[in-house]
């Protein structure tokens, strides 16, 4: 039994968070952000207010604990990040009210304080990278990483539209799936791919933050456990060999 739980604890640590939170059988591409990044993290900040904080809401996250971590003073949050909230210590709320959303949208859009965290960064670039033209979608595009997805492509401008092919393939019972191949440009975005790509990553690592600000420091910390307990248990080896040198 014991044996069969170390198994199962080391499966889990050698499995990428990615494919653990995403919950589907779709490949993955690598965001690989990086948390300790403040410049990526302060241009994902700028991009998740101009682009997606008129429709989402991250409602954990204050203003006065974003510019601690994001080394800004309160005079640039209040110029450059802060269009909803009028005090620091607010939270990022949106000026939408719930019941006009819902009517746009068909539903209300999830708040995205705790995407990053439970989905992960790799499927959130995933789906922000694989937006496609869908004539059939009643917001003109669909999505690889979300079929179906009601949001439509907002950053459409920047990436410009796409078109994705598919193949038909047969499974073992005869019957017809489509299986993407790759996508093929309709129109140019105002940013290069290179630049895209990027721009993405700034806004799959500020989600990433804002979903565990304190993960950083839980990571350092559990250095430090795992080191503690190594030393106490070669100290428990040690005392367990002495009191039982006398019994036998």
């Amino acid at each position: 039994m014991v044996n069969r739980l170390t198994l199962l604890f080391v499966i889990l640590l050698a499995m990428p968070a990615g494919a653990i939170a995403a919950g589907g059988s779709q490949t993955l591409m690598h965001a690989n952000n990086d948390l300790t990044n403040t410049a990526s993290l302060r241009r994902g900040a700028r991009n998740y207010v101009n682009y997606c904080q008129g429709c989402h809401s991250a409602s954990f996250v204050r203003y006065n604990q974003l510019a601690k971590d994001l080394q800004l003073s309160e005079s640039q949050m209040l110029e450059n990040l802060m269009f909803t909230g009028d005090r620091i210590f607010d939270t990022m709320t949106i000026a939408m009210p719930a019941d006009e959303a819902s009517a746009w949208f068909g539903r209300t859009p999830p708040d995205l304080s705790l995407t990053g965290r439970s989905r992960g960064a790799d499927w959130l670039y995933t789906y922000l990278m694989t937006f496609y033209v869908d004539e059939k979608s009643p917001v003109g595009s669909n999505n690889l990483a979300l079929p179906g997805a009601s949001m439509p492509h907002v950053l459409w401008e920047l990436q410009g539209l796409q078109r994705a092919v598919f193949r038909d393939e047969l499974d073992d019972g005869g019957n017809v799936h489509k299986v993407f191949e790759d996508f093929e440009p309709v129109t140019q975005g105002s940013l290069t791919p290179r630049e895209y790509e990027q721009f993405v990553r700034d806004i799959v690592n500020f989600l990433a933050y804002i979903g565990e600000p304190v993960q950083l420091k839980r990571r350092a910390m559990g250095g430090w456990v795992l080191a503690f307990l190594l030393v106490f248990f070669v100290l428990a080896l040690l005392l367990k060999k002495e009191y039982w040198s006398d019994v036998r």
